[in-house]
């Protein structure tokens, strides 16, 4: 096809997609301005279907040569302008520049970039797709978008006009575009810019990794250990502040090589799409049937969850209330989640580091973003100097940033600073974290600050037998308080639930978990109990993207107002929100699309329990094993913890009926 068809069905393209009427406007735009422009930035939403169905020649173009096609674009573009008369100040066509913004690319392996492999073709200039998440990203600065040159020697008809015009093209350096060495091609002379009419735009830099890089972040995977590096992507203008740290994104690009210190594969991005994780279409068989048996009962289903979860680490029937928590925080984690509140904080005191941290290593690779925290590491952004040397601050993610929709877990609490200690619990009372930003370390007239939601829930536990613990010995203690003084006071109050798994505690079962760990150091792979077969990881994997989103994500939880009245009688907003996220937490586990009082039963008894940890036993007094009052056995021991967990129900409305406000005995200290 000759040039002239090109251009030919280029015009019929935009004529049909609507782009020759907002060309227009925009021209009018620049014809009404009263400033001076050298030049004219248009964009052009290119639907590549559209365009192959219309012309396939002109599809492969802008497909596979770019450039090219967008100086077809530039042609037609020009020509309209001086037919319709749209721009009065325009004189050649090289002062507009056309940027080509594609909707998709086609759905076929070429086209996309997949980073896990070493790159087949970066040098051909053409466009691919690439996905990954967000791990670091700079400040906006500007670069040249267009300058003016004009020939230095007077006498040169050149040395006036508008016939030497730079623009920035995908993949080219600032250099491209602006240096003092191009020469005239009528007389040789150098040229020299027109600074007035140089045209600045937004740039900023982000790195972004493949979501199968973060099973290097969790603790517990059969996967054989690998490298990765992440994949720098140049944003600029309109896509600019469009991606945010650990969101993942889908990115329509040309690679290109930047040269540095060493060669570097970047990708100068041209449409981003914020991706939407896919949540799988039902529950597996075997969690189908026990939903079925158990749905007489509200609580029966998550009871023999907990029961049987985590099966590979701890024998079934053991530590089945932090279990139940652990399921609760996983299932109330989500990227989409507005209200930051909901997430639940887990804190667990306990004399067995090693078992808990097997245990929570296991349920954080139940979910895409389950980040295993290293004390080398940082667990809040950090800032650095961008490694491009365009001006620009870094700002690196950090685990909280990088669980986003998931789970962070940091370990002992006891191992980290007293700084990263006072960070985090700002972190998790404001769910957000400020960055500040020096203007005089890194070369910026003015200091910064940049504040991101902290959107994941954090797990830790506290050793109590650890060395430090020996030498301070809390003595004021109040009746089932308790010690936690290796931490400050506050900070272990942020955390919404407080666990203890210490051999005080109902969850220490001592013989079983001895047992296990023997039959497992014998047969390291063998699955010692038919749970483990019949409830495998994989379905636990699986089901938890649906408890957490498929059937719930859509539904407005309510409360009636009953339930309400129960959860904030007696408590700040803090608290109450807390309860409510714990009540949610359960119907969804549950599978429900409503919170029933027998979920608010459940929530008040974990805040309970964590409650008379922190600060002892109050009015309203909860047994430390109020939430599995017998060891489950067989279908008579649910049956003994419904007409338990009954009982328990009547007792918290007589208790609010009794001092809740408005009534005659509620004390003013109270």
């Amino acid at each position: 096809m000759s040039n002239l068809k090109m251009k030919e069905a280029a015009l019929i393209y935009l004529d049909r997609s609507g782009g020759l009427q907002k060309f227009i406007d925009d021209c009018k735009y620049y014809n009404d301005s009263k400033q001076s422009y050298a030049v004219y930035r248009f964009n052009v939403l290119i639907n590549p279907s559209d365009i192959v169905e219309l012309d396939a020649e002109l599809g492969n173009h802008i497909l596979h040569q770019p450039l090219k096609a967008a100086q077809v674009f530039q042609s037609v573009c020009y020509i309209a302008v001086k037919t319709l008369s749209l721009i009065g100040q325009l004189q050649t066509e090289t002062q507009i520049n056309i940027v080509l913004k594609l909707t998709h690319l086609p759905p076929l392996p070429s086209y996309y970039l997949d980073l896990c492999e070493f790159p087949r073709d970066y040098t051909s200039q053409r466009f691919y797709t690439m996905q990954g998440i967000v791990i670091a990203m700079t400040t906006v600065t500007k670069y040249t978008q267009g300058a003016r040159f004009l020939c230095s020697d007077e006498a040169c008809p050149l040395s006036k006009g508008f016939q030497y015009i730079r623009v920035h093209v995908p993949g080219a350096t600032e250099s491209a575009t602006v240096r003092n060495d191009f020469l005239c091609n009528l007389c040789s002379s150098s040229l020299q810019e027109d600074r007035k009419f140089r045209v600045l735009g937004d740039k900023q830099i982000v790195e972004i990794i493949t979501a199968e890089s973060l099973h290097a972040f969790q603790g517990y995977c059969n996967n054989q250990p690998f490298r990765f590096q992440s994949l720098t992507v140049f944003l600029r203008d309109e896509s600019v502040n469009k991606m945010n740290i650990g969101n993942e994104y889908k990115v329509i690009g040309i690679p290109t090589c930047v040269k540095t210190s060493q060669t570097a594969v970047c990708v100068e991005a041209n449409s981003i799409t914020f991706c939407i994780p896919k949540v799988p279409s039902g529950i597996s068989d075997n969690f189908r049937c026990l939903l079925s048996l158990t749905s007489s009962s509200c609580w029966k289903f998550t009871a023999i969850l907990a029961n049987i979860f985590a099966s590979q680490i701890v024998p079934p029937g053991t530590y089945n209330l932090l279990k139940l928590c652990l399921l609760m925080s996983l299932v109330q984690t989500s990227d989409r989640n507005k209200e930051l509140e909901n997430f639940l904080d887990i804190l667990i005191v306990t004399s067995d580091t090693l078992l808990i941290d097997r245990l929570l290593n296991f349920s954080i690779s139940l979910v895409p973003r389950g980040i295993r925290h290293s004390v080398s590491t940082e667990i809040f952004p950090t800032v650095s100097r961008n490694k491009y040397g365009t001006g620009a601050v870094s700002i690196q993610a950090g685990s909280a940033l990088l669980a986003k929709g998931g789970i962070c877990f940091i370990g002992d609490l006891a191992s980290h600073k007293k700084d990263k200690l006072e960070q985090l619990q700002s972190a998790v009372e404001s769910r957000s974290i400020t960055v500040y930003i020096s203007g005089k370390k890194f070369g910026d007239d003015v200091d910064q600050q940049m504040t991101f939601p902290v959107q994941c829930s954090f797990w830790s536990f506290l050793d109590m037998d650890s060395p430090s613990r020996r030498n301070i010995q809390k003595t004021n203690m109040l009746i089932g308080q308790m010690d936690c003084s290796l931490i400050p006071a506050n900070l272990v109050e942020a955390f919404a639930l407080l666990i203890n798994c210490s051999e005080s505690s109902p969850c220490h079962p001592l013989l079983p978990t001895v047992q296990h760990t023997l039959k497992k150091a014998i047969d390291p792979e063998g699955l010692l109990y038919l749970a483990s077969k019949q409830f495998t990881t994989e379905d636990f994997e699986k089901n938890m993207l649906i408890f957490k989103g498929g059937l719930c994500s859509h539904i407005s939880f309510f409360l009636p107002k009953y339930i309400f009245f129960i959860i904030s009688a007696y408590f700040d907003w803090p608290q109450f929100s807390f309860r409510v996220s714990l009540s949610e937490a359960h119907a969804r586990l549950n599978l429900r699309n409503k919170v029933l009082k027998e979920d608010v039963l459940i929530a008040a008894l974990l805040f309970e329990t964590s409650l008379t940890l922190k600060y002892g036993a109050a009015v309203f007094c909860v047994a430390p094993n109020a939430v599995f009052p017998f060891e489950q056995y067989n279908e008579d021991y649910l049956e003994q913890r419904d007409v338990y967990l009954t009982e328990c129900q009547q007792q918290l409305q007589q208790f609010i009926a009794t001092y809740g406000p408005g009534t005659a005995i509620f004390a003013s200290d109270e």
